[in-house]
């Protein structure tokens, strides 16, 4: 009976390793990218935006075009944003909408910073310097695709 017991956790433990080893190789592990984002915005009452912008993952760069949407805008402006995108586990993660409410106003040279998740668990933590004049209330959004 003592030498079935020691058979069976012997063989728990090597289950367990093996487990871990497998998980372990798995590729599709969760990383942090960096991103440079570009953006325009303008608008009156309803404010559209748009830009572009680069991921780099594993010494590989991927292009990005941006588009959103925003209610409660006033004025023109533009940004450019860097940062990091974390809970990346494959480089088409990043495409999605992203979404932030709040209140803000920036006039010419405002810094901005902004963290924003989208549906796959990616989260963007950006900042950056903003040129124009730019009051934004009510819900921000913004849609990031690979191109």
């Amino acid at each position: 009976m003592f030498r079935f017991n020691q058979v069976v956790k012997y063989a728990s433990v090597v289950v367990a390793a093996a487990a871990m080893l497998t998980a372990a190789s798995a590729p599709l592990y969760a990383q942090t990218c960096s991103v440079r984002l570009h953006i325009v915005k303008a608008g009156f009452i309803v404010g559209v935006g748009g830009g572009s912008g680069t991921m780099h993952c594993d010494g590989q760069a991927y292009r990005l075009s941006l588009g959103g949407i925003g209610v409660g805008s006033l004025g023109i402006a533009a940004v450019d944003l860097v940062g990091t995108a974390v809970n990346v586990r494959s480089p088409a993660d990043i495409a999605g909408t992203y979404g932030a409410a709040g209140v803000g106003a920036t006039f010419v040279a405002g810094a901005q910073a902004a963290t924003l998740q989208n549906e796959k668990g990616v989260i963007l933590t950006v900042h950056g310097v903003q040129a124009g004049f730019q009051i934004s209330l009510g819900l921000a959004g913004m849609t990031i695709a690979l191109r």
